[in-house]
């Protein structure tokens, strides 16, 4: 946190020290953090004039109250096996998230964002999340050029929260919670920052992106070294393959009371890890659910350490080699009430050599009403189920499904309480479980987690 106050006073200074030439908040294309944001997909272009170098600066913070239980059926484990009966969590605050935003207008039509993390549930030092360069005109080049394509045009370049599919615009990112009308992300969450570029073309309710990344979420030059699969060398992968992101959509306010939104979006990658539903490194929202704290001697598979284990409530597909991923999201809004919905379809090999095709579904419907002045409240509910199997040799599909009823306060534009009961369930899943070549129970046999959480969160 030092290097982050040195930097604010060395930002200070330089303000004060270029003050005829520096401007505040004039930034063109930008989405609102605050309420004006929901609902708010891909880019915007908007009407601000450029007025030369402005600087913006924003925040988010969130607190949750939690009052979750996790059961499963193992309660008559005994012997070594007593060691993995689950956790018992207390009702009590988690670790409060916090995020800043550093961005600068550097010439008319083009601006660079910073996102940080200042205090997350993994990384509990400050780190950055990503940026970009964002370019909404050519006019550093010359003067008009191409002025009637890039209109419509936008292109964005960075190691940056990439565009797939619109269930990300609805989901909290680590402290920025705002969007998210409830508390949990999607139990198959797809978020990845890698690093590469999009290209966006919105015309007259016409909604389309083509994009391709790096396939990296951590940026290095090393080769993977061939060889067999091990615990020291995982991955089998002797090269990468660029990733390609697409989107192609039509959104359009039919009227003042209804809007209409469809997209159906692509990532695939033929040679990567698979970064996309393991990418949030902000962690889960759901803290230490279906954990067991294991004992000296018997290593735990799911330990009670909100930092190392931090996608408690979440699936990962885990796809080792190639993936294919396809996202349908229609949106619809009638005055008040709203509905969004996710339709996935994801599919992948597991390891070089032995790429037979594994499928995992997804399905997503939230209803939300809003009302009261400016829509200042709102009820919602949601419903989350994913299907598929977790390796090709499993004779079934485990699925997982959520329930979460959610209901917000907005006392201001910029702060927003929330209340959520929740109850996730796991079914399919084998008494025992193969972790390294040892059979050990499984936390999820049987399991089930639920309870309230309560979330205050400001965001500017």
């Amino acid at each position: 946190m030092k290097k982050i106050y040195l930097l604010f006073i060395a930002l200070a200074g330089t303000f004060a020290a270029n003050a005829q030439q520096l401007s505040f908040g004039h930034i063109q294309n930008q989405v609102p953090r605050d309420q004006r944001a929901i609902n708010v997909f891909d880019v915007r272009k908007d009407t601000t004039a450029y007025k030369g170098i402005s600087v913006d600066l924003g925040g988010a913070f969130a607190l949750q109250f939690q009052a979750i239980n996790s059961f499963n059926d193992q309660k008559n484990l005994t012997g070594a096996n007593a060691a993995y009966r689950l956790n018992n969590l207390t009702n009590d605050f988690n670790l409060p998230n916090a995020n800043m935003t550093i961005g600068a207008q550097l010439a008319d039509g083009v601006r660079v964002n910073l996102d940080i993390y200042l205090a997350s549930r993994h990384h509990h030092e400050t780190w950055v999340q990503g940026g970009y360069l964002q370019i909404d005109k050519l006019d550093f080049i010359k003067k008009g050029l191409l002025e009637d394509v890039m209109k419509y045009t936008t292109i964005k370049i960075g190691q940056m929260e990439n565009n797939y599919g619109d269930a990300h615009f609805r989901r909290s990112n680590n402290a920025y919670t705002i969007t998210n009308p409830f508390i949990g992300n999607n139990i198959m969450d797809a978020f990845t920052t890698e690093m590469g570029a999009e290209i966006y073309y919105n015309r007259n309710g016409f909604v389309s992106m083509i994009g391709a990344t790096n396939s990296k979420l951590n940026q290095n030059v090393q080769e993977v070294i061939p060889g067999p699969t091990t615990e020291a060398t995982p991955d089998q992968n002797t090269t990468i393959s660029p990733t390609i992101l697409a989107k192609l959509g039509w959104d359009k306010q039919i009227n003042s009371d209804l809007r209409i939104r469809l997209t159906g979006s692509l990532y695939h990658t033929a040679n990567s890890s698979g970064n996309l539903y393991s990418s949030d490194r902000a962690g889960s929202r759901f803290y230490s659910v279906m954990t067991h704290a294991g004992t000296i001697g018997y290593p735990a598979s799911n330990i009670l350490d909100s930092e190392s284990n931090k996608d408690t409530g979440r699936f990962n597909p885990g796809f080792g080699n190639w993936a294919n991923s396809y996202m349908v999201n229609p949106f619809v809004k009638y005055k008040g009430f709203e509905f969004f919905g996710t339709l996935e379809f994801a599919s992948g090999g597991d390891y070089k050599g032995t790429d037979d095709t594994r499928k995992v579904n997804q399905y997503v419907g939230d209803l939300v009403y809003r009302f009261g002045s400016h829509e200042n409240l709102y009820v919602g509910a949601k419903y989350n189920l994913v299907d598929g199997k977790l390796r090709n040799s499993d004779a079934e599909a485990v699925q997982v499904n959520r329930f979460e009823a959610a209901a917000g306060w907005f006392m201001t534009k910029n702060i927003l309480a929330k209340l959520s009961y929740v109850q996730q369930n796991y079914k399919n899943y084998q008494q025992f479980a193969n972790v390294g070549g040892v059979s050990m129970p499984n936390d999820f046999y049987g399991g089930k987690f639920e309870g309230l959480m309560f979330e205050a969160t400001i965001s500017f």
